[in-house]
Order: C-alpha cells, then sequence, then structure tokens
C-alpha cells in the first residue's frame, strides 16, 4: 500500500460525521454510489473493514485510525490555507472536544470564551472557531480521542493517547450533600459509613461511579452506595435533585458551596470530600486554535480547580 489517497480518507471522514452514506453524499456533493465505492476502495486499499454498516455507522478500530488522519490533515489543512490566505472565504476552524457535564457546567466555560476572544483580537484576518463540544463521564473522554471523534478532552486518564500529550489540570472537588430535611431522616444519629449504604442515592448515569467510590472510602471495603439510585444525566438538574430531598449525591463544590452557605444544602461528611484529577489531552498537531484553547484550559483550571500541593484533604 503506497498511499492514502485523499479523496477517500476525506470521504470516510464525512460517513462518520454525517452518521449515513447519503449524508455524506449530502454535505460532499456527491452521489451515494460514490460516497460507497470511495469507501470500498480505501477498505480494499488497506485490506481491512473500516466500517460497522449501522445507523448510524462506527468505524471499527482500524476506521478509527483512518478517522484520526482525516482529522489531522483537515487540520493541517485549513491552518495551512489561512496562512496563505487562500480558499473561499473564511471557513470556521472546527474544534472538537470531549468534556465532563460538571466540567462544562462549572469552570471549563470561560476558558473556552476566553481562549476565542483572545484568537480574534490577536488576529482579526484568522478564520474564526467552531467549538464542537461532546459531553462524555470523565473516565470516558479519552476514548473519543482515541476513536478520531475529538482533537482534545478533559478527562480523568493520565495515560496518554496514541498521538496525544497530556497535562494535568488539578483537582475536581465534590461534596457528599444532602438537602437538610434528607440528611435528618437517614443520617440523624448514624456515621455516612453505615447511613449511606442504605440510603437513597442519585447518580448522573449508570456509567457513574462517583458516589461507590466514596462510599467504599468510608467503608473501607466493597460497600456500594445505596439500592435505590436516581438517574439525573444533568449537573445543574442532580445539584437541584440533591437540594429537592430525592437522595445524597457528590455535588461539585462550586455548586454545592453557596447551598451550603444558605443551609439549602448539608455537608454529609465535614472535612472529607472526593477529589478527581482531571487532566487535558489532545492531538500533538500544530494548530494555533487548539493551542490557544489548551493555554486557556490550563490557565483556568489553574485558577479554579483544586491543586494538589494546596488542596489535599
Amino acid at each position: 500500500m503506497s498511499e492514502l489517497p485523499l479523496d477517500q480518507v476525506r470521504t470516510l471522514l464525512a460517513v462518520v460525521d454525517e452518521g449515513t452514506f447519503d449524508a455524506a453524499a449530502a454535505a460532499l456533493h456527491v452521489t451515494p454510489s460514490a460516497v460507497s465505492q470511495r469507501v470500498k476502495a480505501l477498505e480494499q486499499r488497506t485490506g481491512r473493514v473500516l466500517l460497522v454498516r449501522t445507523k448510524p455507522v462506527r468505524p471499527t478500530e482500524s476506521g478509527q485510525v483512518i478517522v484520526r488522519l482525516a482529522r489531522q490533515l483537515a487540520a493541517l489543512e485549513q491552518d495551512a490555507r489561512a496562512e496563505l490566505g487562500i480558499g473561499e472565504g473564511p471557513a470556521a476552524v472546527r474544534l472538537p472536544i470531549a468534556v465532563n457535564a460538571d466540567s462544562l457546567a462549572t469552570w471549563l466555560l470561560p476558558a473556552l470564551t476566553g481562549a476565542l476572544a483572545d484568537l480574534a483580537a490577536e488576529d482579526p484576518r484568522q478564520p474564526p472557531v467552531c467549538l464542537e463540544l461532546h459531553r462524555e463521564d470523565e473516565a470516558h473522554t479519552a476514548t473519543l480521542l482515541r476513536d478520531g471523534q475529538v482533537m482534545a478532552a478533559v478527562t480523568s486518564s493520565p495515560d496518554p493517547v496514541a498521538g496525544c500529550t497530556v497535562r494535568p489540570l488539578g483537582l475536581a472537588r465534590y461534596v457528599p450533600a444532602a438537602g437538610p430535611a434528607f440528611a435528618a431522616r437517614w443520617l440523624a444519629g448514624r456515621p455516612p459509613a453505615e447511613a449511606l449504604p442504605a440510603a437513597p442515592v442519585i447518580v448522573f448515569d449508570r456509567r457513574d461511579e462517583l458516589q461507590d467510590r466514596f462510599v467504599r472510602s468510608l467503608t473501607g471495603g466493597a460497600a456500594q452506595a445505596g439500592p435505590l439510585r436516581h438517574l439525573v444525566p444533568a449537573s445543574e438538574g442532580f445539584r437541584d435533585a440533591v437540594v429537592a430531598g430525592l437522595g445524597w449525591g457528590l455535588v461539585p463544590e462550586q455548586h454545592a458551596a453557596p447551598l451550603l452557605r444558605t443551609g439549602a444544602l448539608v455537608e454529609l461528611t465535614p472535612g472529607r470530600a472526593l477529589d478527581v484529577p482531571l487532566y487535558w489531552q489532545q492531538w500533538k498537531l500544530d494548530v494555533p486554535a487548539l493551542a490557544r484553547v489548551a493555554r486557556a484550559v490550563a490557565d483556568t483550571a489553574a485558577r479554579l480547580l483544586v491543586q494538589p500541593d494546596a488542596g489535599e484533604r
């Protein structure tokens, strides 16, 4: 295999992004038959199946390698066009980023907003930047990097994905809390290590293990949070459900602090929180917009997240 034809590589990316061959054909302004032929030709050239033909389609492990290549080529080509001043107008630079819901709801948006403002001020001639945020649990955002769906991610994994750099951001602190009436009913006179495994609990989704991790840290064993679990898959909704007394949960410190001051929430284990290390991973690409966003994310995290040397509890 001497080369990978760029039209075939770009077509595979379009199919993955659009979800179907027909939608990719519309985006590329070609026929569905042409899209199908290009993908088949690329599979023959690589000797591998690159797509799982579901709706939406999914890249195979080999397809993920080609998708990563296609995104990297697109980013480099766009940057080169901008520097050369060629192309049809200032096409937006697309930055797909994976982030967990709590970071998005507490500290990340100011970083992204500031980065875009700085980019526009530094060189108004540069094309605008279009953010594409993919919400995913911090323990799984690295998967989106690995399969080529995003160029960067806020993740809890310190192990770099192949072809990526990684830098620590700080600790996201979670406070075990509940509404006053809930705490009085379920914890009155009982130690948290005994009460929390039996009490109703709120979790973000079925993959949310934070509450279980915290209970295990209290009990020193294999105990889990209570069997009655309410799933609330939104950061603000999660906080509101805890305030309403639906169950106890681990609330981001930025959300919990004002509610603890007013008495709307009660801290269940004063002085004992759960800290989740966060990292920024991104492709090793010389893309100015991505570099600017990375700097802004790191600077904002240094101010708003707990830093290990000052925040161990």
